[in-house]
């Protein structure tokens, strides 16, 4: 790969994560301040991810893969997503930023896989390849997460209450703008599919790898993946509005520790699985999400920061060593009839169905413990998504055979 394609892919995978963390993170924070929606309305905001996951490969099976070439068409989403973006910024009723942030999802998450296709394109190897352009998506968050606290201070106090978390909107709009044109830029990505071919709704959902729940431990697997993004979805809800209501300082900046704990688990990935196995990687990833939710519970911005500090920083496991290593499970399940399916197949499970179930229960949870003052009893919210990870670490435990799976980097 020419160092000019290298550079424009890096840059894309960048402003593709700087987009989305550049307002997703503080979007609760926004929200309840600024928006005074309930938590149950905030829980609806976020959904929209899920929906948006569920409605992607629509978008790529039946639009990217056979008529247009993906580069366009990820020119054309960023740009439609700068202008909705734009009037999300403009929103002062949660109402409207309801409709709006829906469109705009079923918009930017046909994107994610949009740029990886565009990568995989112009791979030779995207096993060695590819990693070293996706960290670039990793710093594009962190960027984003730090320029809201530390250069523009959107997510201070007073700062709040004044609205300034608006302006991440704008800083999104503008984002996605120059993504939009510069996509126009990148290489091109001809669809694979035939036009002529008889479109096929199983392909497109991922369906026709259904024939892999015959083996027991892929069904075990699959299960727990939906039962695990519950408790995730707890961290992306709340994660932001519970460090600004117990008075963290630059609390946006401080949850880029979680991105930056990605990269350093990521490069220890291949080591863990080589040598403990998928199994215990899996449980492993399970494990932190407990120990995570249980800091979250017991610490506090006093005595005990150091606890919220670690309980961040844990993300790196908790995303790296599940959905890494089940990607590369699923891979080695599926063989070279079902790679693509089943990996829709899990995405659309994970992202889609559990973390949809996930910002529901996380909403009526956070309602049950609203005080009248407008303050959370967050000791006791957290502890419920920690006890849901430790009984889907417990089942997968005991029923999933512990099974020899080749990770090759």
């Amino acid at each position: 790969m020419k160092n000019k394609i290298r550079a424009q892919l890096c840059f894309m995978m960048f402003l593709e994560f700087f987009i989305w963390g550049a307002w997703f993170v503080t979007l609760g924070t926004f929200l309840v301040n600024n928006l005074k929606a309930t938590d149950g309305e905030i829980a609806l905001a976020f959904s929209t991810q899920s929906w948006g996951a569920i409605i992607a490969p629509f978008v790529i099976g039946i639009i990217a893969d056979r008529y247009f070439n993906a580069e366009r068409i990820l020119g054309i989403l960023h740009l439609l997503g700068a202008v909705l973006m734009y009037f999300m910024y403009q929103s002062t009723e949660f109402n409207a930023f309801y409709l709006l942030v829906m469109g705009y999802m079923i918009l930017y998450m046909p994107t994610l896989a949009l740029v990886n296709s565009v990568s995989f394109n112009q791979m030779k190897n995207p096993a060695k390849e590819f990693s070293m352009v996706r960290v670039f998506g990793t710093a594009g968050w962190i960027i984003a997460g730090l320029s809201i606290s530390y250069i523009f201070n959107w997510d201070q106090g007073e700062n709040i209450g004044d609205g300034l978390l608006r302006n991440t909107f704008l800083m999104t709009a503008i984002a996605s703008c120059i993504l939009g044109v510069f996509s126009f830029t990148l290489p091109k990505t001809p669809p694979k599919a035939k036009s002529a071919n008889k479109l096929n709704l199983k392909e497109i959902l991922g369906l026709d790898s259904l024939s892999l729940f015959k083996d027991k431990n892929f069904l075990i697997f699959f299960i727990s993946s939906v039962l695990i993004c519950i408790p995730l979805a707890f961290y992306y809800q709340n994660a932001n509005p519970f460090l600004v209501e117990v008075g963290m300082d630059n609390p946006t900046g401080k949850m880029t520790l979680g991105q930056i704990s990605e990269i350093a688990f990521m490069l220890l990935l291949p080591y863990f699985f080589t040598k403990f196995g998928f199994k215990k990687t899996i449980l492993v990833a399970m494990a932190a999400w407990v120990v995570r939710y249980l800091l979250f519970a017991f610490g506090d911005v006093e005595e005990l920061g150091f606890m919220l500090i670690i309980g961040i920083a844990l993300h790196g496991i908790c995303y790296d060593f599940f959905f890494v290593s089940g990607q590369i499970y699923t891979d080695s399940k599926a063989g070279e009839k079902f790679k693509s399916s089943a990996q829709g197949l899990i995405t659309l499970a994970t992202y889609g169905l559990g973390m949809l179930i996930g910002f529901w229960v996380a909403g009526k949870i956070s309602t049950a413990y609203l005080l009248n003052d407008g303050n959370h009893v967050w000791g006791t919210i957290w502890l419920y998504p920690a006890g849901f990870a430790l009984v889907v670490f417990l089942l997968f435990a005991i029923f999933f055979k512990t099974e020899k799976i080749d990770y090759q980097s």
